[in-house]
């Protein structure tokens, strides 16, 4: 890998939330005048807790839209894709189990906890 994708892989690790990055590639970006929509789609990479099964992917879930903290004053939205497996031998479809948004909202982790701590409780 060469020194500028380096350099713009720390830059994404600082704004992106937590290990969003080793889990999910970056599919699409669009700037708005207003907003930026950054698109991603989880790595093809079987769960550890499937690891012993014979796992075909069978493509994504319906995207869900989480608010990540805004850049430049734009609010930043991720469109995330989780992947979808099948279970060779029942048919089962199984998916990785993630923790990407505060509990009863579509904020990241992060961003929620810095709303609440600065204005008192969450906006809906």
């Amino acid at each position: 890998m060469d020194a500028n994708k380096d350099q713009l892989l720390s830059l994404l690790h600082l704004i992106l939330p937590e290990e969003i990055l080793d889990y999910f590639t970056i599919v699409n970006l669009e700037i708005r005048p207003h907003e930026i929509h950054l698109f991603l789609d989880e790595k093809n990479c079987i769960p550890e807790e499937f690891k012993k099964r014979k796992l075909i992917s069978k493509g994504f879930y319906p995207e869900s839209v989480i608010q990540d903290f805004p850049l430049r004053d734009k609010p930043l939205h991720l469109h995330v894709r989780r992947r979808k497996w099948v279970v060779e031998s029942t048919g089962k479809v199984v998916s990785k189990t993630w923790d990407l948004t505060a509990d009863g909202t579509r904020y990241s982790k992060e961003f929620a906890s810095f709303l609440k701590e600065l204005l008192g409780f969450l906006p809906s």
